[in-house]
């Protein structure tokens, strides 16, 4: 079971260091006023504010599984 837990960590750890770097980027481009296209809305090719696209909640919804996880493998560990 701590195997488990332990790969689910690292799978997390990793998802949320993706999706935090690619909101990270999105909104990079947002403040200089530059057209993201490679990011969430790479097809409008418009300026979106960041913080209205997928990859803001996708990034939240990672790293709220991450903290969890954290938890889980806290619990594991204290066993």
């Amino acid at each position: 079971m701590k195997n488990i837990i332990v790969s689910q960590f690292i799978v997390l750890l990793v998802g949320t260091v993706f999706a935090w770097g690619n909101f990270s980027y999105e909104l990079y481009l947002w403040l200089n006023r530059q057209a993201c296209t490679i990011g969430c809305y790479a097809t409008t090719g418009s300026l979106v504010n960041p913080f209205f696209t997928p990859c803001f909640y996708g990034a939240l919804f990672f790293l709220t599984a991450f903290i969890l996880s954290c938890f889980l493998l806290r619990l594991q560990l204290k066993k």
